[in-house]
């Protein structure tokens, strides 16, 4: 029986093509889906148990999620009580089937409560319609999904009065407890789809409610209304009826391809070895819509540049090669004292059509700003994660919690130390605090210049700032100082400052002055290193050799460990040798799966091991195995930095 789901509709509003790849074990699939995985690291699951308890007594409807007819017949069971709760009410209807997070049934007025980890703070009116009156596009996908729950039930019991609601994450409330977020643990054998065992019996237990509620209703009549679409030429009962008529025939929908749905297509191989092995639902596409060839497909296109905000409208115009772009097409504008995004952006069309792989370095202007540099250079790292349920009482949901950092020093005559690492690995602990004492101790010893790799770091660090304002520990104001002479202020902060040893940005200085054709166009760590250590001579002679050959002292790995290993003369990236923080999980992986997340770009994978220490119950040894995996995790970061300023330094040299 093909039946569709919520999650089938939500792929059919991506893109009606792909609910014929989907689940086929023949076509390349880069997002697996592992709702542990989720779990872990967002707290979803979590927040849906807590909402729970605001609507006591309810029933869950169990039951493994292909059996659709067992929990529909329950439902109907339940639902001829005057007045009940459900937990997963199950509808099927015509071939429709869904699952309703809590139903409340009071005679023939009914709630639709749709419960997400999402945050959000009711003074906001623009949350979801923007001010000009369009769906804000990151709501949009689950608005359109409890109108597609509505419409079910709607059909299921065309006498009922639905309305529908959010319950969220809110953001302007504070818990009164501690330790909220350990009264919900997460495991594999919770005996419920929510894999979630709870540690309380009643609401009165966790504190002052963090949760809000949130109507939907007229939102969710003016989708039903087309007043709202998704697809500009596409109404939501005709959505429905494709989705179901080529889902159920197992047909190809031949939908039009468009730049901002391709560009993000899971259904494509990521290498020729994957192409030997799979099919590519993404080929499939352009070869059925536009004759490509296998030529074709070896051609640069579009579809990789970065930051190319030109795109959509390129791509409607016919435009799909970087052959075809012009200086005018991609609105060149450039500045003799940095790339711009446009230059970079046409840099990267000139060398992939020409295939010209060699490196473009501003050497002038490289130079110049390296000179600023003061001995010793300090190279940190953070990871982070921001919880949905707070840990301790007088704190908001989503707080910054910083649990790691990883700290290089590089010494003026090339000595390497890693200096220091912090990690918390302890259940139910804010780290914050102690985490900033750490880093004030590594960092005040002398006035070397001090690095980052992007914003991330400057931000944590003014978020910790405020909770330092709002708290009582005995020695926040030093911390502030320290805080306020390694940062600067964001723009929505109420004192401003920018301290004497702001952190460099490496991160913006490889944007503005260095290109390297092997990174596509990313600018992310992960794709900056190997292409340096692709390139670079000094670093491939130095980083083959083992650790203690090199100047560089390791907290983490052995004296024998070899940074950079050549096979076959192609570059392993050191990223891809590490060991996997979530079991058959490489970190890429993590980041497709979880991509839908917000900042899940900031360390996919030790996020998720960070929620298997706080929410999942271990072993010792497995905390320790899994504390030295983000170790060497985060250590490889600062490493990986401290190489990229190599790189540099051997370029300008």
């Amino acid at each position: 029986m093909r039946l569709l789901t919520k999650s089938k509709f939500k792929l059919g509003l991506e893109c009606p093509n792909k609910l014929y790849y989907t689940g086929k074990k023949e076509y390349a699939n880069t997002k697996k889906e592992d709702p542990f995985l989720e779990a872990l690291a967002q707290g979803g699951f979590q927040v849906e148990e807590l909402a729970r308890m605001h609507y006591p007594n309810g029933i869950l409807i169990e039951g493994n999620p292909w059996e659709y007819e067992t929990a529909w017949n329950q439902t109907q069971d339940l639902l001829k009580q005057e007045n009940v709760v459900i937990y997963e009410a199950a509808f099927l209807f015509d071939d429709l089937f869904i699952r309703v997070d809590i139903l409340v049934k009071k005679g023939n007025k009914i709630q639709l409560i749709e419960v997400k980890s999402k945050s959000f703070t009711p003074e906001n009116e623009f949350l979801l319609i923007g001010k000009k009156s369009g769906m804000v596009a990151g709501w949009k996908p689950y608005l359109f999904d409890v109108a597609f729950q509505k419409h079910v039930m709607q059909q299921s019991f065309p006498s009922w009065e639905i309305r529908s609601f959010f319950i969220m994450v809110d953001k302007s409330k504070k818990t009164s407890i501690n330790g909220l977020n350990q009264l919900f643990r997460i495991t594999k054998k919770g005996g419920n789809r929510t894999g979630i065992i709870k540690k309380v019996h009643s609401l009165e237990e966790t504190g002052d409610s963090v949760l809000g509620k949130k109507d939907i209703t007229q939102i969710i009549r003016d989708i039903e209304i087309n007043t709202h679409m998704y697809h500009p030429n596409l109404s939501f009962q005709e959505a429905i009826l494709l989705f179901k008529n080529v889902y159920e025939k197992d047909e190809y929908a031949n939908w039009p391809t468009s730049y901002t749905s391709c560009k993000k297509c899971e259904f494509k191989c990521n290498n020729l070895e994957e192409e030997q092995d799979l099919k590519s639902g993404f080929k499939e596409c352009f070869n059925k819509q536009h004759n490509w060839t296998s030529t074709d497909f070896l051609k640069p296109n579009v579809f990789d540049i970065y930051d190319f905000r030109k795109g959509n409208k390129l791509f409607d115009q016919g435009i799909y090669f970087k052959s075809e772009l012009t200086e005018e097409n991609i609105d060149l504008k450039e500045d003799p004292g940095r790339l711009t995004t446009s230059h970079r952006q046409w840099l990267q069309i000139e060398k992939d059509v020409s295939d010209d792989t060699f490196i473009y370095v501003d050497k002038d202007g490289l130079k110049d700003v390296m000179n600023t540099f003061v001995f010793p250079l300090h190279f940190i790292d953070f990871e982070t994660s921001a919880a949905a349920l707070p840990f301790n009482k007088n704190l908001k949901p989503y707080e910054q919690i910083a649990f790691q950092f990883s700290h290089h020093i590089y010494h003026r005559d090339g000595n390497i130390i890693h200096a220091n690492e912090y990690i918390n690995n302890k259940a139910g602990i804010f780290p914050n605090f102690e985490f900033i004492r750490a880093l004030k101790a590594a960092l005040e010893n002398d006035k070397g210049t001090i690095f980052r790799y992007s914003n991330h770091e400057n931000s944590i660090l003014n978020a910790i700032y405020i909770q330092l304002l709002n708290s009582d520990e005995p020695d926040k104001d030093s911390l502030i100082t320290f805080i306020h002479s390694i940062s600067h202020s964001k723009k929505d902060s109420a004192l401003k400052w920018k301290g004497e040893r702001d952190m460099v940005d490496l991160w913006d200085i490889e944007k503005r002055y260095y290109y390297n054709p092997l990174t596509k166009g990313s600018n992310s760590l992960k794709a900056v290193l190997p292409s340096s250590l692709a390139k670079s001579d000094f670093l491939q002679n130095k980083y083959s050799k083992p650790i203690n050959q090199i100047s560089v002292t390791s907290k983490n790995f052995s004296d024998d460990h070899i940074w950079l290993v050549i096979d076959k003369g192609i570059v392993k990236d050191p990223y891809k040798m590490l060991p996997s923080v979530f079991e058959g999980w490489s970190e890429d992986q993590i980041e497709d799966a979880l991509s839908d997340i917000e900042d899940i770009a900031n360390g996919g994978a030790a996020l998720t091991a960070y929620g298997k220490l706080q929410y999942t119950d271990m072993t010792q040894n497995e905390i320790d195995e899994l504390t030295n995996a983000l170790f060497k995790y985060c250590e490889l970061d600062t490493l990986a930095m401290v190489m990229i300023y190599e790189h540099f330094k051997e370029l300008i040299d």
